[in-house]
């Protein structure tokens, strides 16, 4: 029944124009250049970043995510500048996503204590689909009376994009907003005038820090954060807390709380997260995966995702002071 179920999806999408919402990350922390431009060059210079999303892979046709950034931090011009690449493919038919964008934000000290970043990404963003992997009513009815499914007159669409972000920062605080395809890119391979939806994501937190004793200099930190997005139709928050005692990072997630609408309550349950990660000064690694809670519980396999960041430095300079954004890096 399963196979079926994503036969029939697929034929439904091709007979329409091709609407969907964004890739995502549970781990959004580590792929901030994702989350937003502001976070473009929020390091001591230079910083590589690498995850992978496996997500529901008990179902045929596996949603996977592949994404790579590399940014540096110009502390003459209190700017950075970055490249993000992102490939999403999702079903028998491979229906893939990718972006390649550049980012720039830029450093703004309001006072001794607040800090703003204000960024931006200029992307070309491609939409795919491999035709002949997928199979049609018509293939499998044994009468043959079945219409043929029409091949769509693109095998590939491209179209520019660009997203705009803001983060404002203190020691411990943080609080930011992006608003992703300003552009509104094509979204169909029939050629219809389908765009895809403007996303707006909010996000902020705090962070308490106990300091080590002198014999025992550990530092020790608890961290509580949220994420919303909005696109189109579709609503998420992610709610969470992550405690660090170096070098080990733990995390608790919740996807998703009853909303009203209409006078009626809306479910959006999703998953549950787990995240163990390890942190030093230049390397952080981490692990998590989603236990699915809503009506898909016994049918997807939950979600796996692994993120890698490197951070190092090229140039040598004077003794700085590093405003650091007090947010988690997984």
């Amino acid at each position: 029944m399963k196979k079926y179920l994503v036969i029939a999806v697929f034929s439904i999408v091709l007979v329409r124009p091709v609407v969907s919402q964004d890739a995502q990350f549970s781990q959004f922390y580590a792929a901030p250049l994702y989350l937003a431009s502001a976070f473009t060059g929020a390091t001591e210079e230079n910083r590589i970043t690498m995850n992978y999303r496996n997500q529901w892979p008990a179902l045929p046709g596996v949603f996977t995510t592949y994404s790579f950034s590399y940014d540096r931090y110009f502390h003459n011009f209190n700017s950075g500048l970055g490249f993000l690449a992102l490939y999403d493919v999702a079903g028998s038919g491979h229906l893939s996503t990718l972006n390649l964008g550049l980012l720039y934000s830029y450093n703004i000290q309001v006072n001794d204590y607040l800090y703003i970043r204000p960024g931006l990404q200029v992307k070309y963003a491609q939409l795919a689909l491999d035709f002949y992997r997928l199979i049609f009513n018509d293939q499998l009815s044994p009468g043959g009376n079945t219409p043929p499914t029409e091949q769509p007159p693109f095998d590939n669409i491209g179209d520019i994009d660009a997203e705009t972000s803001v983060l404002a920062y203190t020691e411990r605080l943080w609080l930011g907003v992006s608003v992703d395809h300003l552009l509104r890119p094509k979204e169909s391979l029939y050629g219809d005038e389908t765009k895809l939806p403007i996303k707006v994501s909010v996000f902020g937190g705090a962070q308490v820090v106990r300091k080590g004793r002198l014999l025992k200099p550990i530092e020790e930190s608890l961290s509580l954060a949220f994420l919303y997005k909005q696109q189109g139709r579709f609503k998420q928050l992610d709610l969470g807390m992550y405690w660090y005692k170096n070098p080990l990072v733990f995390g608790f997630w919740y996807r998703g709380i009853p909303i009203p609408m209409g006078g009626k309550t809306y479910n959006s349950r999703d998953a549950m997260i787990i995240l163990v990660g390890y942190k030093t000064k230049q390397l952080q690694i981490g692990y998590s995966y989603d236990f699915t809670v809503s009506r898909l519980l016994m049918s997807t396999g939950g979600s796996h995702e692994i993120s890698f960041t490197y951070e190092f430095k090229t140039t040598q300079y004077k003794r700085r002071k590093i405003h650091a954004i007090p947010c988690p890096e997984f």
